[in-house]
């Protein structure tokens, strides 16, 4: 009898330890899961711009109406055919009755109302005003139509796969669809590529018209931008279809981060999730750099080009993303590299891959550092008769 109390009791105690390892292994199971960061939102997603490394996502391939998220497009735009030449800030642009006949914000242009190109840029960015939108799409393609192939042709250069564009401001219209992940593409294609556009979006109120009797206040659509530090950007969206949706950007302590939210149920919501994706994002992980910018990757010596002597870099920078605390892991690169064949009126010259613990994370063109052209016969006589009198020492 007493042997089967003590062999009761140590059953119970066994049984007692294994509930509380199970209780921990469970607790600790649970710690290491992403949090639920969006509840109200019906797609979301939080990446980090410079890797597209993606950190949280709900529903993020689902097409939705992107509302006025659809002017990040428009703006990416505008801003290459400033650096084409196409048009300049300094120019004026006139309204077309089209343009002055656009519903929902506006700053009200009157049909043939010529405005500054920089103060119809800012009304985009701040105020997200349609009828500007407008403006730039007839200047830049001629025509709306033709503005709208631009930006689905440029949604799929940049890697979107479920975007169809309609028109240039993002009110409804039948097939104007776009995904979260989609969105976030945009966005980190901006700040990445065109991050002067960040001076506009990150403008909490200013004036177009200024010492008019028509002078009109903008105020950010995007009050993240006076109220959280570090918020810059990019454009909030509503209508009645898409429901409250915001493509945001921040950048604390040399990291940015973008979060996108479509079909929020309100603006307050909207910003807390966005907020809370942010803040996770800032909180759990950092950026790493492995590769600058114009970092040298190779040297090489041609005594017929001059500089005999020339480098070759990467285009741009190289990141790992990593939770906090975690061990960077091997890196390996893969060069090619066609140094026999130097394009003179071009100075790309190969490519780089970039291995992160035996994964491809990148491939990135290589240029060459110097202004390389072909040696004279006097230069290439000279450095091989150095050469010469060098060996004979």
């Amino acid at each position: 009898m007493k042997a089967i109390k003590i062999f009761s009791a140590l059953l119970a105690g066994l049984i007692i330890c294994l509930f509380n390892i199970a209780r921990v292994s469970a607790q600790s199971d649970e710690s290491e899961a992403e949090p639920e960061l969006v509840t109200d939102a019906k797609s979301a997603i939080l990446i980090e711009p410079t890797t597209l490394a993606v950190i949280y996502e709900k529903n993020a391939d689902d097409r939705r109406h992107p509302a006025s998220m659809t002017k990040i497009m428009t703006m990416i735009l505008i801003m290459e055919a400033v650096k084409k030449g196409v048009i300049s800030f300094s120019d004026t642009l006139y309204a077309s009755e089209y343009a002055s006949s656009m519903g929902g914000t506006n700053i009200y242009l009157e049909p043939g109302e010529g405005m500054n190109a920089e103060d119809l840029f800012k009304s985009i960015a701040i105020n997200s005003a349609n009828d500007s939108a407008v403006v730039f799409a007839e200047a830049i393609g001629g025509s709306v139509n033709n503005f709208v192939r631009m930006m689905n042709n440029k949604a799929k250069e940049i890697g979107c796969t479920a975007t169809t564009f309609k028109n240039p401001h993002g009110l409804p219209e039948a097939g104007h669809l776009s995904t979260a992940r989609d969105m976030a593409l945009m966005g980190a294609y901006l700040v990445n590529n065109h991050p002067e556009i960040l001076k506009y979006t990150s403008i909490y109120e200013d004036y177009v018209r200024e010492d008019t009797d028509k002078r009109f206040w903008l105020v950010n659509t995007n009050k993240l931008v006076r109220f959280v530090e570090g918020v810059d950007g990019i454009k909030t969206g509503w209508t009645n279809e898409a429901g409250y949706c915001l493509t945001a950007t921040i950048k604390r302590d040399n990291k940015r981060f973008i979060a996108v939210v479509m079909g929020g149920s309100s603006a307050k919501v909207r910003n807390q999730e966005i907020m809370q994706m942010l803040n996770y994002a800032l909180g759990t992980y950092e950026v790493h750099n492995i590769f600058k910018k114009d970092q040298v990757v190779a040297t090489y010596e041609d005594v017929s080009l001059y500089p005999m002597r020339y480098n070759v870099v990467i285009t741009t920078d190289v990141n790992v993303l990593l939770k906090k605390g975690e061990q960077l892991k091997d890196i390996s690169v893969e060069k090619t590299i066609d140094y026999k064949n130097l394009p003179y009126d071009n100075k790309k010259v190969g490519t780089i891959k970039i291995y992160y613990d035996g994964e491809l994370i990148k491939e990135v063109e290589l240029a060459v550092q110097e202004e390389v052209r072909k040696a004279s016969f006097i230069k290439v006589f000279w450095e091989v008769l150095k050469e010469i009198l060098l060996v004979s020492k």
